[in-house]
């Protein structure tokens, strides 16, 4: 794990996943050299400092990109608003959810990502998904070098991720190579579903997870015999219990297992280890619309997966960091073992040697992204080699 703020982990981790979303090391250097004595200072005072530098070093690449584009370089421009966009939900993901101006913050964000895309000509594009008359939102990237229906893998985020930062890390691209296609959403709980629309998260992601799986199977460029789920972080929890309760899934994925969320919750409750984000219980009441600390370790007991996982009949892979600071290896270890109906079960633990030993990887992604995109591909159909 890098760490460039030797006594705030939260901070490294944001700055690690900036790096997996594709920061350049200056740019990271110039961010972070004037925070060293914030990263010390209260939540409040210090994610302020994290946001002003962040959002700086976005305004910056916004005026190089309007140059580029004044010049007709399109392409570069998409890339630095791309970049810019990175940084704004880096800074973003940190703030207090009633901090001012944090909304603000986040529509940029979208609209960057979304002018970034589309100058760049990425393999990427923006859907929406009806749901309890809202709508969920996703990105679809389609499989390279096919013809026909392709296999597709829909990605969940964990508690504080996006579907922006999924794509960023890579994921989506290395599937689509191995002629896979994705959908990568902000279910009820996380990104737009939360932010925009109110929409919290639920334990019986089945809820939302079957009208997603409608959609697809509407399409024509999907082969609905071949829709898998992934989730990462408390997606570990919400795509194995989506997979247990929706038959139409045809695999599924932990990127970082989450068992018993319900039992995290408690030993964080006696400071035992590390919070993904700043304002940690103010952030999950917001998450799961909790009005207190009461309400919402009620809602916790629900969310494990004892007497869930025993019901996936179909395959399913469960990887997990071997330095996981947040989740324990045991619950991964947990799931495996309970998936005793899966026909093609397996448990890949990323070591020192893979790298990736931290919270779904957040270290160093690519290798373990790389197994598990050749791992879905093996399963679905596409492939892992050229042909």
């Amino acid at each position: 794990m890098f760490k460039y703020f030797p006594t705030n982990y939260v901070w490294n981790l944001s700055v690690d996943l900036a790096i997996e979303m594709g920061a350049r090391i200056g740019e990271i250097e110039a961010m972070c050299a004037p925070l060293q004595e914030a990263a010390k200072k209260p939540d409040a005072q210090g994610v302020q400092a994290f946001r002003d530098t962040w959002a700086k070093m976005a305004d910056q690449l916004c005026e190089l990109a309007e140059e580029d584009e004044a010049r007709g370089r399109m392409l570069s421009a998409g890339e630095k608003y791309s970049r810019a966009a990175s940084y704004l939900i880096t800074c973003e993901r940190l703030q207090a959810h009633k901090a001012p101006g944090r909304l603000e913050l986040y529509k940029r964000m979208l609209d960057l990502f979304e002018k970034g895309i589309s100058l760049a000509d990425e393999n990427c594009e923006r859907v929406e998904i009806p749901y309890e008359g809202k709508h969920i939102s996703g990105l679809f990237v389609r499989a390279q070098n096919g013809s026909g229906p392709a296999p597709l893998l829909v990605q969940v985020n964990g508690l504080d991720s996006t579907k922006e930062m999924k794509y960023r890390v890579g994921l989506p691209l290395w599937l689509a190579k191995r002629g896979v296609s994705s959908l990568i959403i902000d279910q009820p709980g996380t990104g737009e579903a939360l932010r925009l629309q109110n929409l919290v998260a639920r334990y019986d992601s089945e809820h939302w997870a079957s009208p997603v799986v409608d959609w697809l199977e509407a399409r024509d460029d999907v082969d609905a015999s071949r829709i898998g789920m992934e989730g990462v972080s408390l997606g570990g929890y919400f795509c194995p219990r989506a997979v247990a309760f929706e038959p139409r899934f045809a695999c599924g994925v932990c990127w970082g297992a989450n068992h018993d969320w319900r039992d995290v919750q408690k030993r964080r409750l006696e400071n035992e280890g590390d919070f993904p984000v700043p304002h940690y219980w103010a952030h999950v009441r917001w998450v799961w619309g909790a009005e207190d600390m009461d309400e919402f370790m009620a809602i916790a007991e629900n969310v494990h997966l004892d007497g869930v996982v025993e019901k996936i009949k179909v395959p399913f892979l469960v990887t997990h960091g071997e330095k996981d600071s947040q989740i324990p290896l045991k619950w991964a270890e947990r799931t495996y073992e309970q998936l005793s109906n899966s026909p093609k079960r397996e448990l890949k633990v990323f070591t020192e040697r893979e790298g990736g030993v931290q919270h779904s990887s957040f270290d160093n992604s690519i290798n373990a992204g790389h197994y598990i995109a050749d791992w879905v591909a093996e399963t679905l159909g596409g492939q892992t080699a050229k042909s």
